[in-house]
């Protein structure tokens, strides 16, 4: 085995190495706190065998790798998140040593106190609005089309049906994302989610996350149901609270 190098996940405002008992790394490797000037880098060894800049340009080209990676970088930096206010850094930052952990976190100082700054006593929730995919009914008196021109008609009329289902769809998406966007602090539009990762069949038509104080949790999530009860055609789901990754994410 390499000498060990430092793989960081996060940097935290008020962390003791001690609330993360239980916590580990990579390959059960044990989590280390460097302090450096009023900030804490959540750390812990890696192996330069895999994580060194040879290494790792193979091992990025591994979905499964890099699967396990980001699980593991995740559930470390929730941890940090439940007993810190803590900016995320970007999966495999990894530094040769401490004193390079510290130059990084000096690098990164101006951001980070931004960061930290902004989320501070605030999380994240995310809010989809999703479109079951459902026929257009045709009409109960419907019966076979009497000639060209008729069949022309209806499949016209069921095209302008879909069409007003789609506006009426977007339009209850950007009602929800205002209704959201006023309860909270920050918001991002997200990509919607291609259906072929999530195995679900509806039409994602907002996928968002915003960052919430934390004690307007119960008026954001009550005045979300309610914008969902007003558009029956479509599901709001609301998700949360998370740890601000969206607000957070450092380089």
């Amino acid at each position: 085995m390499s000498a060990p190098a430092r793989y960081v996940f996060a940097v935290a405002r008020d962390l003791q190495v001690a609330e993360l008992a239980g916590t580990h790394g990579f390959h059960g490797a044990t989590i280390d706190v460097v302090e450096h000037e009023g900030l804490s880098a959540v750390v812990c060894d890696v192996d330069l065998e895999e994580f060194g800049e040879e290494p790792l340009t193979r091992n990025l080209e591994d979905l499964a790798w890099v699967e396990r990676v980001a699980r593991t970088h995740n559930e470390v930096v929730w941890m940090v998140a439940a007993v810190s206010t803590c900016a995320p850094l970007r999966l495999v930052t990894v530094c040769a040593d401490d004193d390079s952990v510290r130059a990084k976190v000096d690098s990164l100082r101006s951001d980070l106190e931004d960061v930290l700054d902004r989320i501070e006593g605030r999380q994240e929730w995310s809010v989809k609005v999703l479109v079951p995919q459902r026929p257009v009914a045709e009409s109960p008196r419907a019966t076979p089309a009497a000639s060209g021109a008729d069949y022309l008609r209806r499949k016209r009329e069921a095209s302008d049906r879909r069409r007003d289902l789609t506006e009426e769809a977007v339009d209850a998406a950007r009602e929800v994302h205002e209704v959201a966007h006023d309860h909270a602090v920050a918001s991002r539009r997200l990509m919607p989610q291609d259906p072929r990762l999530t195995g679900r069949t509806e039409t994602m038509v907002l996928n968002a996350a915003y960052l919430v104080e934390a004690q307007e949790h119960e008026a954001f999530t009550a005045a979300l149901h309610a914008a969902g009860e007003q558009h029956p055609l479509v599901t709001v789901e609301v998700e949360g609270p998370w740890p601000a990754y969206s607000f957070a994410v450092l380089g």
